[in-house]
Parts: C-alpha cells; structure tokens; sequence
C-alpha cells in the first residue's frame, strides 16, 4: 500500500491525508444544533459527533439535530453515552427511566439486562444515534471508585461477563453500534482519570481472572467497539495511560483477545490523557498505539475553541504521517474500521416506549432493605456529594416522589444542629450516593442517629461495605436514576 502524502488529491475511492486524519476524530459540540463548522467538517471527512446533555432538548430536536448532520453525510457517526443508571444523555434533564449496571447486576437477570439495553438502543437508534458508547464492563472490586461504582455490574468478574453480553446484544439487536468500556478494566481504581492518572497495580494473572473476562464476553457477543481507559497498568502498560499503550491495544487486545472491531479512545480531553502534552499530540499518540476513533470528549463541546482544536488535531496527525510518525497505512486502518460505526440505524424489532414500566419494573427488582422501614416518611434529608463528570448534573433523589414531605439539602456538616432542631421527632430518611467515600456524608448520618431515633440510610450510589451506626434501616437502591428513585419512594411512602 502506498504512502499518501499531504497534498494527495480527493478522489471518489480515495480521500486525502487530511479526509482520513479528520475520518478518526470524534469530537463535541455545543447548543442544539450543529454549527455551521460541524456540518462543513462533517463533509470534509470528519468521523462524527458525540452528543451529550447540553446538546439535548427532547427526542424531536435530537432527531432534527442527526438529521442535519446526516445531510451532511449520510455514514456520519452520531455517539452518545447512554448507559441508564446515573450516566445518561436523552434524559440529562430529568434523569433516566432505566435502573444502570448495579441495579441489573444485582437482580442478576440478563435476559431483563438485554431486554433494557434493548429498549435504551431501541430510544437512541430512534433518534438517529449509530454509536452507544456503553456498556460499561468494569469490575467494580474498589469500593472507594470513585468513577465508576453504579456504573458497574458488580465486584464478580463472571457475573459482569455475562451481563456485559447481554447488554451488547441487546444494544445491537435494537439496530446500534455497542462500545464495551472502559478497556483493560477501570474498577480497581481510586482515581478519576478525568482528573488524574489512576494506577491498577495488578498482576498479569490477576488481570486475566478479573478485569478481562467482561472484554472476551462483550468480544464473544460481537461487539463492534471497545473504548480505552486512562490508567496505567504497569504490568501491561509501563509508564503510559493503556490509551497510548501498544501492548495493551495491539498486542492483548487485537492479537490475544482477537478484537476486530473499532478501538475507541476515552475522551482525549481528559486529565489521564493529555494533561501533560495537549489533546493533538495526544491524538497522535493514541493513533500510533491502535485507536481508531478519538473521542475529544464532552468539556471540549463547551469550549468557544472547539472548532480549532479540532482543526489542529487533524493537523496534527497529518505532520504525524509526514515525518513518520504514524504511517498512513494505520490511518487507513482506522478510518475504515470507523467506517462501520456510522451506519444509519436499521429499523428495530424493540419498540420505542416500551422502557418506562420495564425500567421501574427493574429497578423494584434491585432494591434491598436491611432493617425496618418507619410507617412514614416526616423529613428527608437529601446529602449532595459532587457527581463524577461522567455522570453530571442530572436531577437525582427522592424528593420529587415523596409528597408531602419536608425535604432538607445538605452540602455539609455546618447544618447538623438545626436539621435535627427541625426534625422535631418525626421518622427520618436520608438519601445519599457514596455515602461511605465522604466523611461529612458519614458524619452526617451516624450525628442524626445519634440524636435522633428512627432515622433511614437510602443509598443510592454503590453500597460498600460501610454501615452507619444506630440507623433503624439501610436500603440499598443500587443507583441514582429515576427508575431508582421512583422504586424506592413505592417502598417508604407505599400507597
């Protein structure tokens, strides 16, 4: 195969360096509609778009929204991140219908896991979206995670495995590309790579027995896309992020575990990524490892830049071609595995609008109590730990559900003595997420059980191991959404 060099003409079999520099990235951008550089790019050869909450008002914009962009090629691929549970784009605004990965998980039914991931590829191929980036398939054995958590099916790397194959085929059965992540594994981790280079200090061995089994499942299932993480895994990865890592991609990945199909980076913005050298030489860096499609991620959407960080990344990997760097064949490689994830979604066999009662159905499912609900609910105290960037500002909580109750927000220790000043002795719920990676949250509990007689933890983000003390129930919801949020008010407010 011949190198093409920078000034290589367009031809109907043939685009130029440029075309194929541009057919690998995969950025955001911000508002409703596309901007007249997103639709102008898209015909120059860009890859796609990957839409997130900010670019979402209801299910008719989003279809006008891929509708544009699709006019401007028709094999464009339209990505979003909806995975249900806490992590979800089509429903930022009020939050997802649909119990996420622990709930399922911990129902440990993976015909109604394919039947969920069916109606939410159903919802997003109906729409016009091609490319799902989901199923998260990390083994969540780090209770102090703070990234994935909710995200995950569990700590147990075969009961993930399974349920990792029947969220890809139920994804692709609705008619849209899956994306198995975050590859080799980002459950063993106590950082956000968002943030931070997280470290898995695990050994060869150990990566077989826990992180990969959910990889070879997903790859088994006929996944056509698995995303990289921003971790180092220094068994596998040395120094690098397995972003950057041809060992990881191209050695365990593409030769050991056999994947064919696209290589998607994490997004390219993140601290785990490029931190230290910029989102173009980033791009760069994770061509050369193996990836095939750059995410740029979903803060670059928001900047006023956008447009020129895209432009230098594709400038980027073209001086890449012509010193060397990268050949061209790896890039041809790329543009034509990509080249899968931009099909219009075929017509599905899962009916939208079905999800809403499936999704409450399964999340009742999911619900564990320890203890004994009070009669009735006098006030709720809502804790507020930050949400991960991945999951954002969505609306979470019982408050919407519990009517007529007085509901108390609290950031902090600094209101303990008037919250308990105003309970007044009325039957207590706290809500929560993570309860036991925050220690004003902790603090918080174990100061009103003390004060107070009756008073409920309701987790809503991953129940660790942690128990406050003198509470007279623990329930376990298993995540934040509004599937979650709805079963469990049926528990403590039951009509």
């Amino acid at each position: 195969m011949r190198r093409l060099g920078p000034g290589t003409g367009m031809s109907a079999r043939r685009p130029t360096l440029r075309g194929l520099a541009l057919r690998t990235i995969l950025p955001g951008f911000g508002g409703l509609t596309p901007p007249p550089w997103a639709l102008r790019l898209v015909q120059e050869g860009l890859g796609g778009f990957a839409l997130f909450g900010y670019n979402i008002a209801d299910t008719e914009q989003v279809a006008r929204l891929t509708a544009a962009l699709r006019s401007a090629r028709s094999d464009v691929i339209i990505a979003i991140d909806e995975e249900g549970g806490d992590v979800t784009r089509l429903c930022y605004a009020n939050g997802s219908p649909y119990p996420g990965n622990a709930a399922l998980g911990a129902v440990d039914d993976v015909d109604l896991t394919r039947q969920i991931y069916g109606a939410i590829g159903a919802e997003v191929a109906a729409v016009g979206v091609t490319l799902d980036m989901a199923p998260a398939v990390d083994v969540n054995s780090v209770d102090e995670n703070p990234t994935i958590g909710t995200r995950s099916f569990g700590a147990d790397p075969q009961r993930v495995a399974a349920h990792a194959a029947a969220a890809v085929t139920g994804l692709q059965e609705a008619g849209v590309a899956a994306c198995a992540k975050h590859f080799p594994g980002h459950g063993a981790t106590e950082m956000d790579s968002h943030l931070d280079l997280p470290v898995v200090d695990a050994t060869e061995e150990l990566l077989w027995q826990r992180e990969l089994p959910p990889f070879q499942a997903a790859i088994a299932a006929g996944v056509k896309s698995i995303m990289t993480a921003h971790i180092r895994v220094p068994v596998l990865t040395g120094h690098l992020p397995a972003t950057f890592s041809p060992e990881a991609l191209i050695g365990l990945l593409r030769k050991e575990l056999g994947f064919g199909g696209a290589i998607v980076s994490d997004g390219l913005e993140m601290q785990g990524a490029s931190g230290q050298i910029g989102i173009p030489e980033a791009a760069v860096q994770a061509l050369v490892a193996g990836n095939d499609l750059l995410c740029l991620g979903g803060e670059l959407g928001k900047q006023p830049n956008a447009e020129a960080i895209v432009e230098a990344t594709a400038s980027a990997i073209v001086e890449a071609v012509r010193t060397g760097r990268l050949t061209a064949e790896r890039l041809e490689e790329a543009a034509a595995r990509n080249a899968f994830l931009g099909s219009p979604p075929r017509e599905s066999f899962v009916s939208v609008g079905v999800g809403a009662q499936l999704g409450l159905d399964a999340a009742r499912r999911a619900v564990r109590v320890e203890g004994t609900l009070p009669s009735s609910v006098g006030v709720l105290v809502q804790l507020d730990p930050p949400a991960s960037i991945a999951v954002g500002e969505v609306p979470w909580g019982l408050g919407p559900y519990l009517s007529g109750v007085e509901e108390l927000r609290v950031t902090d220790t600094s209101t303990l003595e008037s919250i308990t000043a105003r309970i007044d002795g009325q039957p207590v719920v706290v809500v929560s997420r993570d309860t036991h990676r925050h220690a004003w949250a902790r603090s918080i509990v174990e100061g009103l059980s003390a004060r107070h007689p009756a008073v409920v933890l309701v987790e809503m983000g991953w129940p660790a191991s942690w128990r406050p003390a003198g509470t007279v129930a623990y329930v376990a919801s298993y995540g934040a959404s509004r599937a979650n949020a709805q079963a469990v008010a049926e528990l403590l407010n039951p009509q």
